[in-house]
């Protein structure tokens, strides 16, 4: 008997698996790891003196900073124009919004755990609807807010039931402090319009990727680091990471992983679509959850394990209940870990 023969099919089956591999570790390997960089950061204290660093703003600006020079390498090595197309104060208004949106769930991590915001941030599908239907005249079937009265639910659940012995370094008493769950709720209102008016200037313009991204992060450099200066907070917080080599390690840690991640994202949709990417960034979502919970010691409670049930099987129906888009992520609504893709959202 004749002993079978690897084909060409065999061999691509093959090729896809690997490529399969790559994409999913990629995208665990530089999300997660973003993850965890933030609630360090904003939540663990440096040096012998138990600082702690406040200053958000600061990474916004090296996160904005980094992506804006790769997106130009991008442009240039591709050989396109870097002149804009749309009008400049449209890229303008995406990067108020998107710096809004990073300084609000920065801060919120002040306020309360990593755990409890990742679980909010999937409540996002409320705002993105509200503003959908008000500046893109979208329609809405009855499954989409059900699925987002669930998923909201959820997350409603999961923040109002902490364990009593989570406590906010920032504040007295339980984690989630009102002011907390306000910044969470300013995330999800800012990334709903940010993901929303990208939305529209993709539709609007004939506009590539690198040159949405370049421009946003472009102006949002400029703005941030004008923040940086009115409030006062430049020189300390460079003072800080120079003070602390492990939080100046942190942090450019945290910018490079955050660009990283965009390379995998693009390359995970290119090649097996959204459908595919849902799923993963879904199982990055509990993974985060996951390893939040053991690295940094946050309790959960049973009426918490319910909601993160709700969420997480709400949010896999979601992703296969669904039609797939075939366009690209923008990179910079990928930015904070957040997945809006053209058309869709994802998380």
């Amino acid at each position: 008997m004749a002993e079978p023969t690897s084909g060409a099919g065999g061999t691509w089956k093959e090729g896809k698996l690997w490529k399969m591999v790559f994409a999913v570790a990629g995208i665990m390997t530089t999300l997660v790891t973003y993850g965890v960089l933030q609630e360090k950061i904003m939540r663990v204290p440096y040096g012998v003196n138990k600082e702690f660093f406040r200053f958000s703003l600061f990474l916004v600006f090296c996160n904005r900073i980094t992506t804006s020079a790769v997106s130009a390498g991008a442009l240039l090595a591709s050989k396109k124009a870097l002149d804009p197309v749309a009008p400049l104060y449209k890229y303008c208004l995406v990067s108020v919004s998107n710096i809004l949106t990073t300084t609000c769930q920065y801060e919120a991590l002040k306020y309360v755990s990593f755990p409890v915001q990742t679980l909010a941030k999937c409540a996002k599908m409320i705002p993105v609807m509200v503003w959908g239907t008000l500046i893109m005249q979208k329609k809405y079937g009855g499954h989409d807010y059900l699925l987002a009265f669930i998923v909201t639910l959820g997350c409603s659940i999961f923040i109002l039931y902490p364990a009593a012995s989570d406590i906010s370094p920032y504040g007295r008493g339980r984690e989630n402090t009102v002011w907390g769950v306000s910044l969470m709720i300013g995330y999800l209102g800012f990334d709903g319009f940010t993901s929303t008016f990208q939305d529209k200037l993709f539709k609007g313009y004939d506009m590539e990727i690198h040159n949405q991204i370049f421009y946003t992060t472009s102006c949002s450099c400029i703005l941030s680091l004008i923040g940086l200066i009115l409030q006062g907070n430049l020189l300390p917080a460079i003072d800080f990471v120079y003070r602390h080599n492990d939080c100046f390690f942190d942090v450019a840690l945290l910018s490079t992983v955050a660009t990283a991640s965009q390379f995998f994202i693009s390359y995970t949709i290119r090649n097996f679509g959204a459908l595919t990417f849902a799923t993963i960034m879904t199982t990055r979502q509990l993974v985060s959850i996951m390893l939040s919970c053991v690295w940094f010691a946050h309790p959960l409670t049973w009426v918490q394990w319910i909601g993160a049930v709700t969420v997480f099987a709400s949010l896999y129906a979601k992703s296969f209940m669904r039609n797939p888009p075939q366009k690209s992520l923008p990179l910079e609504a990928m930015e904070n870990g957040a997945s809006s893709p053209v058309k869709e959202n994802p998380r």
